[in-house]
């Protein structure tokens, strides 16, 4: 997968204030405010950054969390992992593989089949809903 690099300016212009502060400043958006919590249509979570495929919606679920969550991505090499220590907690963030963008965080509480809850900010994503 190639990288995408940009600078920050070039970011800010294409993302906006608040989906700039949460992609590329690891910011949170308000717990049941995204424009995705509720979202029910069919189709392909990409990323607001680099439109990279991250999620089907036939892998979405109401975890009760205020985010949309998913129990995995659409392949395990589109998002990547790491070990978050900010705000007192330890936590592991999710990033787009391609662009480095801050999705959320995935914790061990999620349903089967795999455990997992990716819990992601609404700001992060599109949906791309030509494709399922």
């Amino acid at each position: 997968m190639e990288k995408i690099v940009k600078t920050a300016q070039q970011w800010r212009e294409l993302l906006g204030p608040e989906a700039y502060q949460v992609c590329r400043e690891k910011g949170t958006e308000r717990a049941f405010s995204g424009e995705y919590y509720h979202e029910k249509a069919a189709g392909t979570y990409r990323c607001r950054c680099c439109e990279a495929a991250l999620f089907s919606s036939e892998c979405k679920y109401d975890s009760g969390s205020g985010w949309p969550s998913f129990y995995q991505p659409t392949a395990s090499e589109a998002v990547a992992v790491h070990r978050d220590t900010s705000h007192g907690m330890v936590r592991d963030e999710v990033r787009c593989a391609r662009c480095d963008a801050h999705l959320g965080h995935v914790f061990a509480d999620g349903p089967p089949p795999t455990g997992l809850r990716y819990c992601i900010n609404s700001l992060s994503l599109s949906l791309d809903k030509s494709v399922t």
